[in-house]
């Protein structure tokens, strides 16, 4: 591969970049509602995108199940989880009645999905603005490392026959650069350095959530999961890694804490 064809959709991702961070930063920044609304409208989107791919097609009924789990998402932050949780089902199971097929992958992702977008609401509510902040970058860095890193260096795939593109050297880059940002945080916020290691974990769960999303759409035989964001396909490609990052958050934060180690 060339260099200008290695190279040819940064521009375009870049662009996208600047527009998508300018509009998180602002809806982190306002908190409540307004950061609400914002992940609620993420999540719609994405899940329209998922029915869309695997019925092949869209429709006023695809959009309607995808408006009523942006809907029961903002609903569901409002409640406590003994009845939220319920409220976010009722999306999931229009969703996997609505299909002929690949039902359980289905109802598996889009509650993936929507108890991600459940959780970036919990840590921006409960736990404040540095610890969305930290949710996020490592996110954004482990990804932006590891773009860099495979496209530079190459080498073995990490899991080929799910995602062709991604390198072990761009995976490796990715947890070096969530240790980095882990150990700014925990020397910033004064805590316990088991952020470090928890940062990588946080990457690597990030990760997971890329391969999980391109697992699916070479499941149904699609390149990108739609056209609505230039040089990065759909909200599903640009927002895989946050959610398998927030579901591990959910996860695991009950347990030690956020930061690691507060309970």
């Amino acid at each position: 591969m060339s260099g200008s064809g290695r190279w040819a959709d940064l521009a375009p991702r870049i662009g996208s970049a600047i527009v998508m961070v300018t509009i998180g930063i602002l809806a982190v920044w306002a908190g409540a509602d307004v950061f609400h609304i914002f992940v609620a409208a993420v999540c719609g989107a994405m899940i329209w995108e998922l029915l869309r791919m695997l019925n092949g097609q869209s429709g006023p009924l695809v959009i309607a199940i995808a408006c009523t789990a942006a809907l029961s998402l903002i609903l569901a932050i409002h409640l406590p989880s003994v009845y939220g949780l319920p409220v976010l089902a009722v999306p999931v199971l229009l969703g996997v009645v609505t299909l002929r097929q690949h039902r359980l992958v289905c109802g598996a992702f889009m509650g993936l999905v929507l108890l991600a977008g459940l959780e970036m609401a919990i840590v921006r509510d409960d736990f404040g603005l540095v610890w969305i902040i930290w949710l996020i970058v490592i996110v954004i860095v482990s990804d932006v490392a590891g773009y860099f890193a495979g496209r530079t260096l190459g080498g073995p795939k990490f899991w080929p026959k799910v995602s062709p593109k991604k390198t072990w050297s761009g995976t490796v880059a990715g947890w070096l650069g969530a240790a980095v940002v882990g150990l700014v945080f925990a020397m910033l916020q004064d805590t316990s350095l088991l952020l470090v290691p928890y940062s990588v974990l946080v990457a690597f769960a990030a990760q997971m959530g890329d391969i999980a999303e391109s697992a699916v759409k070479r499941m149904v035989g699609v390149k990108d999961s739609s056209t609505l964001i230039p040089g990065h396909g759909g909200f599903l490609d640009r927002f895989d890694g946050m959610l398998g990052a927030s579901f591990f958050v959910l996860v695991i934060a009950g347990l030690c804490g956020l930061p690691p180690g507060a309970v």
